[in-house]
């Protein structure tokens, strides 16, 4: 235990280190519109390239940021390096409608003091067009206090954003407060996904999803699709995006460029 302690310790040491040296990168993984089969936007990711460690995973070094505050400059630090790069490609590509950008805000970032001020201040410094931004939130990070969470949802939709709730279905929510929550977006879990094409009542749980998204005015987003036949379910299902290695793993700015560049105009 003494070893394990001293380990977590030196990992947040380095950790605020690498915020401050500026060690860590942001990926993206494409967000297919599975009606067209054209991108229409991506997740931000974000991965730490230590020059001692090398690279970090992120199921390492996000529960640490999170538990010693460390996710607020570094959560502050993806936002801002998210919204400077869609700005980028909404000059570089001139797509009708515009590439979205999801970024993902913690239940740490989410009870911040400042949040509102902090989002606003980067949307204005980037110049990113809001409209094409979407905050994604856990469930869990809006269930302690739903009345406290729902005003706060409403002041970040004022700034003209959007906002998406990742994970749906792995949390404790109640459905009785769903109509309240101005979400726009219910990311379907990468482990019902996954295992639609095991048994019937699997594929059924996504559907139920699904046309609950549908009938209070959402848009669905599939996450860890990895086989075609997921695909052709989820098109069935009327799911309008999805995500996962079948159509790319998330890759760094130049690769994703290269990608990029290869599909959006082929003739």
């Amino acid at each position: 235990m003494k070893s394990q302690a001293l380990q977590q310790l030196q990992l947040e040491a380095d950790l605020r280190e690498a915020i401050k040296n500026q060690e860590f990168q942001l990926y993206y993984q494409p967000i297919i519109d599975l009606k067209t089969n054209q991108i229409a936007g991506f997740e931000a990711l974000v991965r730490w390239i230590s020059p001692q460690r090398g690279f970090v995973s992120p199921g390492e070094f996000i529960p640490v940021s999170e538990e010693s505050g460390l996710i607020i400059p570094l959560g502050e630090w993806i936002l801002l390096e998210g919204c400077r790069q869609l700005a980028i490609w909404h000059q570089k590509y001139c797509q009708n409608p515009p590439f979205m950008l999801s970024i993902n805000l913690s239940t740490r970032q989410f009870s911040q003091v400042n949040l509102i001020e902090c989002v606003d201040q980067i949307l204005t410094e980037t110049g990113v067009d809001r409209n094409c931004i979407k905050l994604e939130i856990t469930e869990s990070a809006i269930m302690d206090d739903v009345d406290e969470a729902i005003a706060l949802l409403e002041r970040l939709k004022a700034l003209g954003i959007k906002l998406s709730m990742d994970d749906f279905g792995t949390g404790y929510s109640s459905l009785s407060y769903w109509h309240r929550f101005p979400i726009d977006t219910l990311k379907v879990d990468q482990s019902f996904v996954r295992r639609m094409d095991d048994s019937q009542p699997n594929t059924e749980i996504v559907k139920t999803i699904i046309m609950l998204g549908h009938n209070l005015n959402m848009d669905l987003v599939a996450e860890g699709i990895e086989a075609e036949g997921n695909v052709q379910t989820l098109k069935n299902l009327n799911c309008e995006y999805g995500q996962g290695y079948f159509f790319s793993k998330p890759l760094p700015v130049t690769a994703l460029e290269d990608l990029l560049n290869r599909t959006l105009y082929q003739s």
